[in-house]
């Protein structure tokens, strides 16, 4: 351990809560003065913030207690949720979700004061208190104790947090863009499903496929008769746009799998979720999953390999425009749906099965580059985290 000095966050930074004019009143709305939300915070890439959804006029700062944070303050959620951090850029209020910090620039560094919230968050959220809501009070806040070392230590620190914490950013931008790829190589390959621009004959999804089912319904498949193991059960939540969802595991017993086992999906099936958002969505079922049972509104397609591949048919149904031409599909006012029939037959191109070929082909270079960054987005974070506990501990 370090022999830093403890101190308490009052010690080293000034407190600055935060509030909300009266949304009734329009000449407090729109104007210059940033103002954040806990959400505004969450959808941050990064540690900074510098600018924000909604505004709010000189007037409506007045009317309310909130007040302006200069640059380089360290804003943090104190409910709803607890635990959102960020520095922000400009000057900025908040509103009363928000218990923030001016750092004493002579005794705290304000990104080291944002890297120790964020590594301590699980902490953080254990002081909240509230019936409907958990929220840290200020003074619980003020009270927190903190090992400051020397500021030039504190600026070390932080740097080297900054930089893997930049390459993991890297790291989830680059997943983030080939996500996309697999449809611009697509939409690049066939056209646009809806326009049908390279002028494919049309074909009805159920001519495409040898197999398409859809889940047992009613007492054939209840929440009673899942198990701790057997024969997995695909849902609607492990159905992702483009990738199998493996959490929110459920099982089946092989014996009842057997009474069900027309039902089964086996690798290189596509499964299709037709209920939820979007209403329609696809996944190819992977390798490592050798059999599984789908359940009801998870549509079984398994390709008819003579007229068209696994990834040709999960990119088509993952289309945008796929998805608008099955709009007059849905059926159900509170939960709506499409129908496995009404699958069956929505029309959509058929180029020829050489060309989807091809793009699966493209397709699985993309996923092995995803996979290379994948191991090393997770070994970054791994390091971060190691570094993070090593780093306040004195031992960076």
């Amino acid at each position: 351990m370090s022999g830093w000095p403890t101190v308490r966050l009052e010690d080293c930074a000034e407190f600055v809560s935060g509030a909300t004019p009266s949304t009734s009143e329009s000449a407090y709305w729109d104007g210059d003065v940033c103002w954040a939300t806990p959400k505004d915070l969450s959808e941050l890439e990064g540690a900074y913030i510098s600018d924000t959804p909604r505004k709010i006029t000189r007037s409506g700062l007045q009317s309310c207690a909130a007040t302006v944070l200069p640059p380089d303050s360290v804003l943090f959620s104190s409910r709803a949720p607890i635990g959102h951090v960020a520095i922000n850029t400009v000057p900025m209020a908040t509103n009363q979700g928000f218990k923030s910090f001016v750092p004493n620039r002579e005794r705290v560094h304000a990104k080291f004061l944002y890297h120790w919230l964020r590594r301590n968050r699980p902490y953080l959220e254990s002081l909240g208190n509230g019936a409907t809501f958990k929220e840290v009070s200020k003074a619980v806040v003020a009270r927190i104790e903190i090992q400051l070392p020397p500021l030039p230590e504190q600026q070390r620190i932080a740097a080297i947090l900054d930089t893997v914490d930049a390459l993991r950013a890297k790291r989830r931008a680059a997943l983030a863009q080939l996500d996309t790829l697999a449809q611009s190589i697509f939409l690049d390959m066939f056209g646009d499903p809806a326009t049908n621009p390279k002028e494919w004959p049309r074909e009805a999804v159920g001519n495409l496929a040898s197999k398409i089912s859809d889940g047992p319904f009613g007492s054939n498949l209840k929440s009673d008769h899942y198990t701790d193991r057997g024969v997995r059960v695909v849902r609607l939540q492990n159905i992702g746009v483009g990738g199998f969802v493996d959490n929110d595991k459920a099982f089946i017993s092989e014996e009842h799998f057997g009474s069900l086992k027309k039902h089964e999906c086996l690798p290189g099936d596509v499964l299709v979720g037709t209920l939820g958002d979007p209403n329609l969505r696809a996944c190819i079922q992977p390798e490592w999953l050798p059999r599984a049972l789908n359940k009801a509104d998870c549509v079984q397609l398994r390709p008819d390999q003579r007229v068209a591949n696994a990834e040709y048919l999960c990119a088509l149904l993952n289309c945008r425009s796929t998805e608008r031409m099955a709009q007059g599909l849905v059926l159900g006012q509170t939960r709506s749906r499409i129908s496995m029939g009404r699958l069956r037959g929505l029309l959509v191109p058929r180029p020829p099965i050489e060309l989807q070929n091809e793009f699966s082909l493209v397709v699985a270079s993309a996923r092995s580059v995803s996979q290379s960054l994948e191991s090393s987005a997770t070994a970054l974070t791994a390091l971060f985290e190691s570094l993070q506990h090593r780093a306040f501990r004195g031992e960076l």
